[in-house]
């Protein structure tokens, strides 16, 4: 099996990339605007991924984070709350907010389910410091690491509910980035104190099932290489300080915060310890070129997929959606009456 993350071109499998995906093996596919369609659409072509593999609990992977962050979109879908609405009720409410975020990590979870995507790309931990670059912005579920800790633990635990397994990100921090790493490389000077505050969450979480790096060259810990290509920030600040021990995955490869070949980037994060590597583009050269460099994937790798997999596609929670519904809207009126 190939330790990627593979992407479509379009809304249904062409026969090249039939024939590349049969023989490649990704460990699983992550799915864009340009491939959501409706639901009829979307089920299909996620059954026809499952099918060219046998492999019901399949990584099908999505962002649906709610607000600016959504592939599948109004009317076909609901809209989706930013996750920043949450943290703004937990100023007023924390437990308020906490079955708020719940109720709808498990929306979420239901519409994906219903389409037959596994993971999801959520939530962020990042937290947000004064002068960042906005691109976490309102994505963000506060500032203060044991709120944010809180509320990412009810995002995966309502998306489990739903049958969707969550992804922690950008480990181990994305929130002091002043450029957006899908232009530039992001480079961090703070020091080793105050980095503490951005992967408290992290830590807090660490036995979540898969987490994502970021693309971001952190000075106090490797001066020279991103996260995502740090063998030093993974093994000893993301495995260790951190203590996360699931299935770690590259941010998307393609982003402009790493130099070189598609190719060079992806075996250069696989070589540093991230298990996957996430390609976003579906540029078939690219990801043949990928699949032909890196390596088989490893033992531990595969029981880290494994493991992460569990639960998926099995709807633990069988409330039904119009009391999910209900319920979020009444906390979220909450903080609109108390503002």
């Amino acid at each position: 099996m190939t330790p990627a993350i593979f992407s479509l071109s379009g809304p249904k499998l062409t026969e090249e990339e039939r024939a590349f995906f049969a023989e490649a093996q990704p460990a699983g596919y992550i799915l864009f605007g340009r491939n959501v369609e409706n639901r009829e659409q979307l089920r299909a072509l996620t059954d026809s991924l499952r099918a060219l593999h046998g492999r019901e609990d399949l990584l099908i992977s999505i962002d649906q984070e709610g607000g600016r962050v959504s592939r599948m979109k109004p009317p076909e879908w609901d809209a989706y709350p930013a996750p920043g609405v949450f943290a703004q009720l937990y100023d007023i409410a924390p437990a308020s907010a906490i079955q708020a975020i719940r109720a709808n990590a498990q929306l979420l979870a239901l519409d994906l389910a219903e389409v037959g995507i596994t993971v999801d790309y959520h939530p962020v931990l990042d937290i947000p410091a004064e002068g960042a670059h906005d691109v976490i912005g309102d994505r963000a579920l506060g500032r203060d690491p044991m709120q944010v800790a809180a509320l990412g633990r009810a995002t995966l635990d309502g998306l489990k509910r739903g049958g969707v397994i969550g992804c922690i990100k950008h480990m181990p921090g994305h929130g002091r980035a002043t450029v957006d790493s899908h232009k530039d490389l992001p480079v961090v000077e703070a020091s080793e104190e105050e980095l503490a505050t951005d992967i408290a969450p992290f830590a807090k979480l660490s036995d979540a099932p898969i987490a994502m790096t970021a693309h971001i060259r952190f000075t106090a810990w490797d001066a020279a290489n991103p996260a995502t290509q740090s063998e030093f920030v993974i093994s000893e600040i993301i495995r260790k300080r951190i203590g996360f021990d699931g299935l770690l995955l590259s941010d998307d490869i393609d982003m402009q915060a790493l130099e070189g070949t598609i190719p060079e980037r992806s075996a250069r994060a696989v070589a540093a310890g991230c298990d996957l590597v996430l390609n976003c583009w579906g540029k078939m050269d690219d990801m043949v070129g990928s699949a032909e460099v890196l390596p088989a994937m490893s033992d531990t790798t595969r029981a880290r997929l494994d493991r992460a997999m569990t639960g998926a596609g099995q709807i633990a929670d069988e409330t039904p959606r119009e009391e999910l519904l209900a319920a979020r809207d009444a906390f979220l009126a909450l903080a609109g009456e108390r503002a």
